[in-house]
């Protein structure tokens, strides 16, 4: 079947008045692309989701400064180059800063797509098949296991245990049902979902010792605990993997500091 396309030109041309308000972000964006590389992170050093994006960085062989910021004590440049949510991760690629760790993720594969390993596949289904797992990881995994510290009842902390639970046994089978049961959800080589998935892997690990049960188990999840080795082990991730211990301390410190700032008064 033939598409037909209906154009028809204006009578004369059409003008178009550049916004002074757009000015400062066009003049951004062609600095990015005019001058060299230099790119800064900012996030925190437990952070999940500062996590990826240095991951990201790494596997594309990029080199970055890295700035560790206090979530208690903001610094001016974490709020002016998030103004909005005022929230970790940051890239600031050349000045301009980019946020959302999954969009970043997106930035730099497209803006660096002749630098190292793609993370999306080039297939348009496998690229939406990573995106959506890349989502249901935040939505269905990580929210949960969030909820799981912040829960006000008893009922809504096994609640989310138990949604938690599923995420990782989901996650499992994915990686079991691969195509030839590969290392990576990305194939023989982590990509995309690996990348995201990455910054879980030492809470993974911790939340027996904070919760008192097993995410990843030999029995449960083999493939899935095979691969928070395989991948913890890249040259990439293995510089900036948090150390579970530590993890473990920070939690648990500041689990007793909201405890006692909670504790009704005498």
């Amino acid at each position: 079947m033939a598409l037909h396309v209906l154009t028809s030109a204006p009578s004369k041309p059409i003008a178009f008045e550049q916004s002074a308000s757009l000015a400062p972000y066009i003049q951004k964006q062609e600095k990015v692309m005019a001058a060299g590389d230099e790119l800064t992170v900012l996030g925190t050093w437990r952070s999940p989701f500062a996590l990826r994006v240095r991951l990201a960085l790494n596997m594309k062989g990029l080199d970055y400064e890295y700035m560790e910021e206090d979530i208690d004590n903001k610094s001016q440049l974490l709020l002016e180059s998030n103004p909005v949510t005022r929230k970790l991760p940051v890239l600031i690629h050349n000045g301009v800063p980019i946020c959302e760790s999954l969009a970043i993720l997106e930035y730099i594969d497209e803006i660096f797509r002749a630098t190292g390993p793609s993370l999306l596949p080039a297939n348009p289904y496998e690229r939406a098949m990573a995106r959506f797992w890349a989502t249901y990881i935040d939505n269905k995994l990580v929210a949960p296991w969030l909820k799981m510290f912040r829960a006000n009842t008893g009922r809504e902390k096994a609640e989310a245990m138990t949604d938690t639970v599923e995420a990782v046994e989901t996650l499992e089978r994915v990686l079991s049902k691969g195509k030839l049961r590969k290392p990576f959800f990305g194939g023989d080589d982590a990509g995309y979902v690996d990348v995201v998935l990455a910054g879980m892997i030492a809470w993974m690990h911790a939340t027996k010792a904070l919760c008192g049960f097993e995410l990843l188990d030999a029995n449960r999840t083999p493939r899935l605990l095979e691969w928070t080795e395989r991948l913890a082990g890249l040259d990439a991730a293995r510089k900036i993997m948090p150390d579970v211990g530590k993890l473990v301390e920070f939690k648990r410190a500041k689990m007793m500091n909201q405890n006692y700032l909670i504790r009704p008064k005498m």
